[in-house]
């Protein structure tokens, strides 16, 4: 029932409730993916991380804490229609499958994607990420772009979710606040991008790869372009760039991590 300033507090004391269904078994990829695309909802996890979901307007289904983090979150939690569902910490672990040590937990409602038109109007610095398939991978792409002052995200077919927990946990919530979409055309992604006016940037080991502080040198509106974990850009995309580069390397060490990569990158970018 509604507390003294308005929130719906729902203190529970048996894990198996049924209104605890979105939050359960969160270790399993598999299962989750399923159930969030069927139901429309993702988790965001941690005070800041919930905070930011709820400001950058994603509506909420429900709140899962122990009993520690109502005081710090209950302005956000006044502002939401959701229930708040209160729980001991050993209990959430029960439900969640692992230790919540950042103590809050938020289901939300997904919101359809954006058209590429709408996320690039007034853009200049745009990521463009083909087949990068771990979720903190993406998390932590989304995070330096949005540190390093990119101004979108755009994501091929089959990128992971921005919107998984783990993704939007490593991102710190940059995914609420960075414009972002999935391309309905994955082969001419990168021609199109050039139509638009962008210079689409490939880091790539290809032979004509020069060092990304020449390829972004007096470009105006930038797509930089990166590829999956295990084999980079496919060739399609290689191919279709305008320019490729590289970050020179010294040890005998020829690449970095995606995500790696891309803070160097944006780092580079940014400053052009």
């Amino acid at each position: 029932m509604p507390d003294a300033r308005g929130v719906e507090v729902v203190e529970l004391t048996d894990p198996d409730d049924p209104r605890l269904a979105d939050y359960r078994d969160l270790r399993d990829v598999e299962l989750r993916k399923h159930l969030e695309a069927e139901h429309g909802l993702f988790l965001a996890e941690g005070e800041k991380v919930v905070r930011r979901a709820v400001e950058g307007g994603y509506a909420a289904r429900s709140f899962l804490m122990a009993p520690r983090w109502l005081e710090g979150l209950h302005d956000v939690l006044a502002a939401s229609d959701g229930p708040c569902y209160v729980l001991s910490e050993d209990l959430i672990e029960q439900v969640t499958g692992f230790h919540v040590h950042r103590g809050a937990l938020a289901s939300l409602r997904r919101r359809p994607l954006p058209p590429v038109d709408e996320v690039l109007e007034g853009a200049r610095s745009v990521l463009v990420l083909e087949d990068v398939v771990d979720h903190t991978n993406v998390g932590a792409i989304f995070r330096s772009g949005a540190a390093l002052g990119f101004d979108a995200v755009l994501l091929a077919p089959r990128c992971a979710d921005p919107l998984y927990r783990r993704s939007i946990k490593v991102g710190m919530g940059a995914v609420f606040s960075t414009p972002w979409t999935r391309l309905p055309d994955w082969y001419d992604a990168l021609p199109e991008l050039s139509r638009r006016g962008f210079t689409t940037v490939a880091l790539t080991l290809s032979a004509d790869s020069v060092p990304i502080e020449e390829a972004v040198d007096g470009v105006d509106r930038l797509a930089l372009v990166l590829g999956s974990e295990g084999h980079g850009l496919s060739a399609r995309w290689e191919g279709a760039a305008d320019r490729r580069a590289i970050i020179p390397m010294q040890a005998g060490i020829d690449s970095l991590n995606v995500a790696a990569a891309s803070a160097v990158a944006c780092y580079v970018a940014a400053r052009r």
